[in-house]
């Protein structure tokens, strides 16, 4: 099975931590050079520096928010003039849980943004190049909930589904220049994202948060929350020479509690 990146350049987005950091490090043990995206600027530096290079590569970084479309799109327009991106990681924070009756319009904007008006204006920058090297890779960091709504997360869940159709779409129009276009579904996996949501459910249902962590584990039939570094194989998998015949798919990674085929 032919996993080798060397040579490949990948752009990663919210890779200071959670299953961003940990995919830029998976990518990276494979031969890739990584840049780092996210906004604050000392977290990327302290990740670059854990990142490893088993075939001498410079990794990088980019600084940018997801909250800024056009600055977003300045700082990676001028990185891609003399770089090109090979794969493209499209991952960024979730928008608060609560149900989606009680959002407001500018809540379902901002996540809109931040997430499917981030991800094209990403892919747009990045898809010459692609085609000019004949080689491409964009991987969605989602959520199950594009197949089974989780309750509570109103806002995610419309957002998140909106993002699958969109690169259902694109996976069509891009496949016959070697570009593959895939979404990756974490389940329950122990990120800032999800020690938040625990903490956030414990204090609206006045239980402890080992009562609501539990509750989610029982949830899973292999009986325990995932390490970003699980849902990072599924990425590097996709992003490998191996996937090159794999497009259009939502890959969940969630110890088979999604109730769905």
């Amino acid at each position: 099975m032919n996993l080798d990146l060397q040579g490949k350049r990948a752009l990663i987005g919210g890779s200071t931590q959670g299953i961003g950091k940990a995919s830029a490090i998976e990518l990276a043990h494979l031969g890739a050079t990584v840049t780092l995206l996210a906004r604050n600027e000392q977290s990327l530096k302290e990740t670059l520096n854990e990142l490893p290079t088993p075939v001498g590569q410079v990794h990088n970084y980019l600084v940018a928010d997801f909250n800024s479309p056009d600055q977003l799109k300045s700082v990676v327009e001028h990185f891609v003039k003399t770089n090109t991106i090979h794969i493209l990681i499209n991952n960024t924070g979730g928008p608060p849980a609560g149900q989606a009756i009680d959002a407001t319009p500018e809540e379902f904007i901002k996540a809109f943004t931040a997430h499917l008006i981030c991800n094209q204006i990403l892919a747009q920058v990045v898809v010459d190049g692609m085609k000019q090297s004949g080689y491409g890779r964009i991987i969605n960091i989602i959520s199950t909930s594009v197949k089974i709504p989780i309750k509570g997360l109103g806002v995610s869940n419309t957002t998140r589904g909106a993002v699958a159709n969109w690169a259902k779409t694109i996976a069509t129009e891009l496949a016959a220049f070697g570009i593959t276009v895939n979404n990756v579904l974490p389940g329950t996996t122990m990120t800032g994202r999800l020690d938040s949501i625990i903490r956030t459910k414990a204090e609206k249902s006045k239980r402890t948060y080992e009562e609501v962590k539990n509750e989610m584990i029982a949830e899973v039939p292999v009986g325990r929350i995932s390490e970003p570094y699980e849902v990072a194989a599924a990425v590097a998998f996709l992003a490998s020479p191996a996937a090159g015949y794999i497009t259009g798919i939502n890959m969940p990674v969630d110890g088979g509690r999604t109730g769905s085929l």
